[in-house]
């Protein structure tokens, strides 16, 4: 079947813009053909700075014939509706009409018979509109076109088109059709510098060949290994190590169709700024890796930079452009850092008084001191020294009025902690500046300092208990505040330091400190929020179980006993209820209780009445009765004494016990007994069955 050509050439596309624009260019034109009733074989889109390009293979040489029955209206219906089907269906009468009978009565139908167009036509009609209404997320109007009602928009001047269809085997056709005066063709163009002449092409397969002779690299992925691959053995060549840097690498790509590496280097003095400035500048202004030295790690001065051409001189003039603007950028860091250091961390903190933080919430200063008052009250709970919990929580902020954070906001916290070294903070303290910020992802490091826990833990609840209380929770995908990574960083710090804080203290504390003493802006009940919030806790755990392989509705269970606050304990209880339940005593279990469930909700249903309260021994009439009563009373007893103890696997193991004389129970009893009293007394045995269970879990939270 025949494939699909389509190129569109044009100056400089955003590197940011292009991996998203070539993925709607595929999904824009195959959802077209789909539409269309061209099922096509497999699609592909590339994107260098200069063109997007697409190849479908596959797609068939014509529609198929369409055939379908389009229901009317009633036979006598309203002359203005056989007028609007005869209108729809492209009948000339309503004699072409077949008359069909139900149970409504007799209405029209139409037969609608269409004829598949050739795909080289249908192509040309939907490729036109998929260019003008190109969804780029900035466009703009350029030319003497641009002054014309309806001038095309798009993201930088598009200069040609090309188009082809047609097999493998014969000379495609060029899909005839223009866009504001630009015709489709068979011609595209290599490299700007190296290989600008027009270039005659017919499918994909000699596009990319010839495109890769004019000095062009169609794929992205190829271009990034080919700038790795060359900066490692270049940086290898001269004994140093490549820092990598897999963000700059995508963005390299996007800038080079041709990528040539090359090697420059700056004065050693410049080494005496902290590595993270040093390679930020390089990295922000230039678009440049640093290397280090394998034997130290530690930055040296040297850069790689990807040039887009094989320059006459090998890449001299290059490297030495390069140079002179990178001594510039690092002279201006230097001065940065070197002024900052002027200025003690609490010396700035003044200002943060002028900065709203939120119009709701405060300012900078205010939550700065909210911060501090908490991280005093967890201190003690993840053995934390006092005082420097404080301190640390006081300056953690202050480097976000720094001219070094001002110029690289990525360096926020890090350097904080560079700066309280210099002033001759603790070593706590200065830590805590960069790492009350972590962890901000799954894979992002988890401090293990007190001192950095405390603070971390309280900057997150503080984030949390604030917006939770004026009303900005998520919403479906909206997440403007970041609220679900706060909620997470919260328990990863929680879990992997093994901590026992509880969720609803610390948060009615938080809640206490907010601006009119937690009750000016608070949308909801100052008792129901910290209970919002837990399940807002609860729902962020499941997912971070579930990604380890944990059930969330063992999760649900767990969390539906009352005072279940402690996430440590949560996840304890969780591991060792998962375990229980892939045993033969677990399965059996589960499904002993959840049919006592049963019967008990079926009853009470019935009854308009709950099975509460001690059954009464004396109205025991079968030894199945006793021995279960006997078995709930030991494993109350043995499974309360494990989880005082905190011993959930030891609780599960009392659990076990219960499952004979479940079985039991529903082999040789009869609940609905002709005796109302003795029925009576049954469920409420019934209920002691669900009764124990809630010792470890809620056991109706939990799936078949």
């Amino acid at each position: 079947m025949p494939d699909l050509l389509l190129e569109l050439f044009s100056e400089e596309i955003p590197a940011r813009m292009q991996a998203k624009a070539a993925d709607d260019l595929r999904r824009l034109v195959t959802d077209k053909l789909v539409a269309e009733g061209l099922i096509y074989e497999g699609a592909k889109a590339f994107a260098t700075p200069r063109r997007l390009a697409l190849t479908v293979h596959g797609i068939p040489a014509r529609q198929p014939d369409l055939k379908e029955e389009r229901r009317g209206p009633r036979v006598g219906g309203a002359e203005a509706a056989i007028a609007g089907f005869l209108k729809a269906t492209g009948l000339s009468s309503i004699d072409q009409a077949k008359i069909q009978s139900d149970k409504k009565g007799d209405f029209y139908i139409a037969l609608i018979e269409k004829e598949g167009r050739a795909s080289l036509d249908v192509l040309a009609e939907i490729l036109p509109v998929i260019v003008r209404t190109f969804p780029w997320a900035k466009s703009m109007r350029w030319g003497a076109r641009s002054a014309r009602s309806g001038a095309l928009t798009w993201v930088r001047p598009l200069h040609a088109i090309t188009a082809t269809f047609g097999l493998e085997t014969e000379t495609p056709d060029v899909v005839k059709f223009s866009v504001d005066g630009i015709e489709a063709g068979a011609t595209t163009f290599g490299h700007r510098f190296m290989a600008p002449q027009p270039i005659a092409v017919r499918r994909f397969e000699d596009y990319e060949a010839k495109l890769l002779e004019a000095k062009v690299v169609l794929d992205a992925e190829r271009r990034k290994d080919a700038i790795l691959t060359d900066a490692k053995q270049l940086a290898f060549a001269q004994g140093y190590e490549l820092i990598e840097d897999a963000a700059l690498l995508d963005e390299v790509a996007g800038l080079v169709e041709w990528p040539v590496v090359l090697m420059g280097s700056f004065d050693k003095d410049f080494l005496a700024i902290p590595g993270e400035v040093v390679r930020a500048t390089i990295r922000n202004n230039q678009k440049c890796f640093v290397v280090s030295d394998p034997r130290t790690g530690k930055l040296t001065n040297r850069f790689i930079l990807t040039a887009n051409i094989e320059a006459s001189d090998d890449g001299k003039a290059i490297v030495a452009g390069n140079e002179r603007v990178i001594r510039a950028r690092l002279s201006d860091a230097k001065f940065f850092y070197e002024t900052d250091l002027k200025t003690k961390l609490e010396d700035r903190l003044a200002k943060f008084d002028a900065i709203v933080f939120h119009e709701k919430l405060g300012t900078q200063a205010e939550r700065i001191a909210r911060i501090e008052r908490l991280a005093a009250e967890i201190a003690p709970l993840v053995n934390a020294d006092v005082a420097k919990a404080k301190r640390a929580a006081r300056l953690a902020k202050a480097d976000l009025l720094t001219d070094v954070v001002g110029e690289f906001p990525e360096l926020q916290g890090l350097m904080g902690k560079y700066y309280a070294l210099a002033q001759g903070e603790d070593a706590s303290v200065a830590a805590a500046s960069e790492e009350h910020y972590k962890p901000q992802g799954p894979n992002d490091r988890v401090p293990t300092d007190p001192v950095s826990v405390a603070v971390a833990l309280a900057d997150k609840i503080d984030t949390l208990t604030g917006f939770w209380a004026i009303d900005e929770k998520p919403t479906g995908s909206k997440d403007p505040y970041a609220l679900r990574r706060a909620a997470l960083g919260v328990i990863r710090l929680i879990i992997e330091n093994t901590l026992r804080i509880s969720i609803l203290k610390v948060s009615r504390s938080a809640i206490a400190g907010l601006p009119g003493k937690g009750a000016k802006y608070l949308a909801a009940d100052a008792e129901k929020l910290p209970a919002d919030l837990l399940a807002f806790f609860a729902d962020r755990l499941k997912v971070q179980l579930r990604e380890q392989g944990a059930r969330h509705d063992l999760v649900d269970a767990v969390f539906a006993l009352e005072g279940q606050d402690d996430l440590l304990m949560v996840v304890r209880r969780v591991e060792a209820l998962g375990k229980f339940l892939e045993t033969d005593d677990g399965k059996n279990l589960l499904a002993g209780t959840k049919r006592a469930s049963n019967i008990l909700a079926i009853e009470e249903k019935k009854d308009k009445r709950t099975y509460d309260g001690a059954p009464n021994p004396a109205l025991y009439r079968l030894d199945a009765e006793k021995a279960l009563a006997k078995a709930i009373d030991e494993v109350k007893r043995e499974a309360g004494a494990a989880i005082a103890k905190e011993d959930f696997a030891g609780a599960m193991r009392a659990m076990a016990k219960l499952r004979p004389a479940v079985d039991a129970f529903f082999d040789q009893v009869r609940v609905n007994d002709e005796d109302a009293a003795v029925r009576e007394n049954r469920l409420k045995l019934l209920n002691e069955i669900r009764a124990a269970t809630r010792t470890v879990a809620d056991f109706s939270k939990i799936q078949d």
